[in-house]
């Protein structure tokens, strides 16, 4: 061995090694400051440039009153209504700091990489950012929200913000140019507008990041409540100007869901409501809540083809509730002071499962939904989920989690696995609740008192009052006394056997299945493009054939179908789910197994379904002797 040359001894080599494993298992700690109840000082300016419509590019430039020194920025990770960690920081592009005309470097943290570390230096007095949110080009990037016609700024998306301070004490002054010509909604105060430059009052953070806008080419306002002290205003964007045309009887009952919902709650917690409503087959569709708005969007077909079906239609109404429901009453682990301190779900049975509730309702009173209709979606959501397997092994109280664990990824095994579950099977636990008091009051009490002493106190009030699961059981024994603890803990951590039914069965009906699907089974099938077999083949097939949501150990599993692959062929004939179909009853008819060719990948093979039950569809059916509850549940109220 040369003589300049040595090796650490095998001593020093394994305390090397040791260092080394610890940093790898340890992570270096975060170096973010810890939001603090104080004002920052003065306020940041945020421009957006929505213009590149070819390119569905959103440039940002900001500019943050600062003071020399260490300085964190935050890019949202939390964002209020999705539930999760969801801000979509790999569209942010383009970041260049500078101050006095010189750029300032940043560095991202290790730890928490939604924040950027950087130093202001000696004499800067402002910060200046810009960067560009690369909105989606395609839905396997997020959701389309830009497109030649219709635009959709989602404030989290294109803003950064300090560290060390709660956001409601941050303030902000927004402004946006927009395309030559194009109207906007959004529960935002205008300042001014001068040509496409639109410039919105100040105000906190908190409450910018929760009022979103849309824009479009085509625009339509309409009042849903003329005539009250506080407006609701539905702001219609449209990829044509036909899709904007709704007929007097479709407003009517918009305004009668608005009508109906003010007399349900008795309050109202903001200055006026926005619906921003996207009427469009390639912006994307969503639902979410905001205190005094909401992003909501389907097909552009919605009016011109009402009469098709009902199927989603209570989007509104779920939407509006959430003004009640999850934004002026919010679950106790949603009460967080910024947008990068984690969400607690424990109590989305509540905010998004009764929410869910009384978005069917509303939509049933005020004429959204037929009562038919009504109890057709209650049927479709009652069969759903008495078929999932994963009861078995996972409660439905920890599907409250699926927003942090899964972030509404697609699944291969959905009846397995489970999803977000306390939406509808929540729904299913509040008709439970509803038609218990009903019952045990002699039909004189209901989940409506409960609704009015909980989410009508503080009449106009926009402070957010949050509560926990005692408060929720309190407020439960105050309309009807009952052991409603135990009752809901066994409701939510329970494994069945199947969904929550007994509600149904109190108001009257009972969940029973025909060879005919219901005209909102029809909807459904027409919306996704799809032919549902769930309660007989087990799966559901696309108009290409491809297969779907496959329920764990039915029929098709037990074959081997998985959601990988595509059926091409039904008893030797080209697929069409017509054929399908009528092979299903064919099979009943002769008892003889259905005959599919399907394709996984470059494969072929022939799978035999031995099936001879014929086709299920769900419905409810009317339990004789029994008070119809149901009809009294979607009653308007006077």
């Amino acid at each position: 061995m040369p003589a300049h040359l040595s090796f650490p001894s095998l001593a020093a080599r394994s305390a090397s090694a040791l260092t080394l494993a610890l940093a790898l298992a340890f992570p270096a700690a975060a170096e973010v400051p810890v939001p603090v109840d104080q004002p920052y000082p003065g306020t940041i300016g945020l421009t957006v440039d929505a213009t590149d419509l070819s390119q569905q590019i959103f440039r940002v430039r900001m500019s943050i009153p600062v003071r020399p020194g260490p300085l964190t920025l935050l890019y949202p990770q939390w964002l209020p209504g999705n539930h999760g960690p969801s801000g979509p920081l790999t569209q942010l592009a383009g970041l260049k700091l500078s101050a006095n005309g010189k750029a300032v470097e940043w560095t991202r943290d290790p730890v928490q990489v939604f924040a950027f570390h950087l130093n202001v230096p000696q004499g800067a007095s402002t910060l200046e950012a810009e960067y560009q949110y690369l909105s989606p080009l395609d839905g396997n990037q997020g959701r389309i929200t830009m497109t030649d016609d219709i635009l959709g700024v989602q404030w989290p998306s294109v803003t950064l913000y300090p560290a060390g301070y709660v956001a409601r004490r941050i303030n902000v002054q927004a402004n946006l140019l927009l395309p030559a010509g194009w109207q906007y909604g959004t529960a935002l105060e205008t300042a001014e507008r001068q040509g496409n430059a639109v410039h919105f009052k100040p105000t906190d953070l908190e409450t910018l990041v929760d009022s979103p806008l849309f824009a479009g080419r085509y625009f339509k306002r309409i009042d849903l409540a003329p005539g009250a002290k506080v407006p609701v205003m539905l702001n219609i964007v449209a990829d044509t100007p036909e899709a904007l045309e709704a007929k007097p009887e479709q407003i009517a009952a918009h305004r009668a869901m608005v009508e109906q919902a003010a007399k349900l709650f008795r309050s109202h917690h903001y200055d006026h409501y926005d619906f921003l409503f996207a009427l469009s087959d390639e912006f994307g569709g969503i639902g979410r809540e905001h205190h005094q708005s909401s992003e909501n969007g389907t097909k552009a077909s919605y009016f011109t083809e009402w009469s098709k079906g009902e199927a989603g239609r209570d989007l509104l109404a779920h939407e509006y509730t959430h003004s009640w429901d999850g934004k002026f009453r919010r679950p106790a682990g949603q009460d967080v002071p910024n947008f990068n301190t984690p969400l607690q779900n424990s109590l989305l049975w509540v905010y998004e499962g009764q929410t869910q509730y009384w978005g069917n309702v509303l939509s049933a009173r005020s004429g959204m939904f037929s009562q038919q209709g009504a109890r057709d979606a209650f049927a479709a959501a009652a069969a759903h989920y008495d078929a999932v397997k994963g009861r078995d092994w996972r409660a439905m109280q920890d599907t409250v989690n699926d927003p942090i664990i899964n972030g509404r990824r697609p699944l291969g095994w959905a009846n397995w696995q489970r999803s977000e579950d306390y939406y509808t099977e929540g729904m299913l636990i509040w008709l439970d609740v509803d038609t218990r008091i009903r019952e045990m009051s002699g039909d004189k009490r209901s989940l409506d008192d409960f609704a009015r002493a909980f989410y009508g106190v503080n009449d106009g009030s926009h402070l957010p009052s949050f509560y926990n699961f005692d408060d929720v059981v309190a407020a439960l024994n105050q309309v009807q006394p009952y052991d409603w603890a135990n009752f809901l803990r066994a409701k939510l951590d329970g494994h069945g056997p199947g969904a929550p039914l007994d509600g149904l069965a109190r108001a009257g009906w009972k969940l029973v299945y025909t060879d005919t699907p219901t005209d909102y089974i029809k909807s459904g099938e027409e919306r996704s493009k799809a032919t549902d077999f769930s309660y007989s083949l087990g799966f559901s097939a696309s108009v290409e054939g491809n297969i779907r949501n496959v329920v764990w150990d039915g029929v098709g599993f037990r074959a081997g179908l998985a959601a990988n692959s595509s059926i091409v062929a039904v008893n030797n004939r080209a697929y069409k789910g017509a054929l399908l179909k009528a092979a299903i009853k064919e099979a009943k008819e002769k008892h003889q197994p259905i005959e599919l060719l399907v394709k996984k990948g470059n494969t072929f093979r022939t799978v035999k379904l031995e099936y001879y039950e014929g086709l299920r569809y769900p419905r409810l059916e009317r339990i004789a002797g029994t008070k119809d509850r149901l009809e009294e549940i979607f009653k308007a109220l006077k």
